[in-house]
């Protein structure tokens, strides 16, 4: 299966925080996020794994009790029920892998 990026809408899951859902299967999903400078993603967390990658951008990541800056091509693994937060540094684009799929990411199927 093919997903073009036409054929996926977005959604405003915060000031400054857009996201688009670029791929999900019965097990993972794909979510790209669009921030903009400044925009915070208060602490939160989920159940669900999470692993991802800055493409492009500065944003500041807290895993629990660490926190590091991260840049293009930087990695991060979130494990099940941490707690995070992200400060955008600059305006950024992230890649995230839940599994399993998120089901309050639902709105953005098509």
């Amino acid at each position: 299966m093919f997903i073009p990026c036409s054929g996926t809408k977005t959604h405003d899951a915060l000031p400054g925080v857009v996201r688009r859902q670029a791929a999900v299967a019965e097990g993972v999903q794909l979510i790209e996020f669009r921030m903009s400078r400044g925009a915070v993603i208060p602490w939160h967390d989920h159940v669900n794994e999470q692993v991802g990658m800055v493409v492009s951008g500065s944003i500041v990541l807290t895993i629990g009790k660490d926190a590091m800056t991260l840049g293009p091509g930087d990695g991060y693994v979130i494990p099940s029920g941490v707690e995070h937060t992200v400060e955008v540094l600059e305006d950024s684009v992230a890649l995230d892998v839940f599994s399993p799929p998120r089901d309050d990411y639902r709105d953005l199927v098509q």
